[in-house]
């Protein structure tokens, strides 16, 4: 009998320091049920993989724990030269709100922004 190995596979965990306004603005996902990010990364991920985020955001040490599920995959030969990664969107949870609240605060009015972003 074969076991999909993929569905007890524990969550990929990835940590992601973001020490400026306009590279937190390119990499969040506004526009995703719940919020996102966009992780920069050469490591393989597919469509659905569930992945564990630990965030820190600006002069802020403390680090902001998420899970949440690749949207968005970015491969590393983009004709578009965009940055190779994946898109993780919050989940619709206590830690996921936070997430994406902590993020809006720190981004403000930049939220509604129409520059480019990694993803758009």
């Amino acid at each position: 009998m074969a076991t999909d190995e993929k569905a007890h596979a524990r969550p990929s965990m990835l940590s992601l320091a973001i020490k400026e306004k306009a590279a937190l603005y390119a990499s969040y996902m506004p526009y995703l049920k719940n919020g996102g990010l966009f992780v920069p990364t050469n490591k393989t991920y597919s469509l659905g993989d569930d992945v564990y985020l630990l965030v820190t955001l600006m002069e802020d040490p403390a680090k902001i724990p998420v899970a949440g599920k690749v949207v968005w995959v970015t491969p590393g030969n983009s004709h578009n030269g965009k940055a190779q990664g994946i898109g993780v969107q919050f989940p619709n949870d206590e830690a996921g709100e936070n997430a994406r609240r902590l993020i809006e605060n720190q981004l403000g009015t930049a939220v509604k922004s129409a520059r480019q972003t990694h993803t758009i």
